[in-house]
């Protein structure tokens, strides 16, 4: 594991919330729809704009104030670690901790849970990209509604018979889902970016200890307890050829994190 402190901020507040932030970014994966890309690059180093997908996640973070951030890697997982240990920038703890065997992106949760007990937790997929702001997903977190112990961010999907589709309730509370069905009953598709606070983590712990996929292990045994917030922005998974084109045209000129 790859560990050091750079500046550790103590934040007291997200343009004036009033939260301290730490972050999970998701970057183990292989890539294989990616390949022959990624038999030599991590999915997360992959470029956009001149700038590898990871960092736009760093810099996100960084503008929200974050204080530690944790990325777990496996595949190609000495140039993760090169790459940050030669970031210019100094505004976050970042940890980079490596699995030898692909635990799950739930599991990964569990086993680093310890960098999650205080503040308000993000967990992001490292092969996103998007032009969310992230203050407004943490500002509707911090009022969702009581029975919530999680928040999810959803877009507008084009192809929703692609996405994990979510129903809610009049409160934004999710009531059900729909995995990649032929007929989804609307196009809010899940954007695989979580917050939650420690309490959250600790009820993971006492529910069940087997664990392993974030969406299909967790979400659906916290129905009724997820807060659905509805982003206005893009969301691009750039896990094949085609959504990396789309996601490079899109961004060619643009800053993914101007908002």
């Amino acid at each position: 594991m790859l560990e050091w402190s750079l500046i550790k901020l103590e934040l007291t507040d997200v343009k004036g919330l009033g939260m301290a932030i730490n972050a999970l970014i998701l970057a183990a994966g292989f890539g294989t729809r990616l390949r022959p890309l990624t038999l030599h690059t991590p999915k997360c180093l992959v470029e956009i704009a001149g700038l590898p997908l990871l960092e736009y996640w760093l810099q996100k973070l960084e503008k929200v104030g974050c204080k530690t951030v944790v990325i777990n890697t496996h595949h190609l997982h000495e140039q993760i670690e090169e790459y940050i240990k030669k970031r210019s920038s100094n505004l976050l703890e970042i940890i980079c901790t490596y699995e030898q065997e692909l635990l799950g992106t739930a599991r990964t949760l569990l086993e680093n849970k310890c960098y999650f007990k205080q503040g308000t937790n993000l967990l992001l997929h490292g092969d996103n990209a998007t032009d969310v702001n992230l203050g407004n997903f943490l500002r509707a977190h911090k009022i969702r509604p009581a029975e919530c112990s999680l928040s999810m961010m959803t877009f507008t999907s084009n192809e929703p018979e692609k996405c994990g589709i979510v129903e809610v309730n009049k409160n934004g509370v999710v009531q059900e889902f729909h995995e990649k069905v032929s007929n989804p009953p609307n196009n809010q598709a899940n954007a695989a970016i979580y917050a939650f606070d420690p309490d959250f983590v600790s009820r993971l712990e006492s529910k069940e200890k087997q664990y392993k996929d974030f969406s299909l292990d967790v979400l659906p045994r916290f129905v009724g307890e997820i807060y659905a917030w509805p982003c206005n922005a893009r969301v691009i998974d750039i896990g094949t050829p085609q959504n990396l084109e789309m996601a490079r045209k899109l961004w060619s000129n643009v800053d993914m994190n101007k908002s």
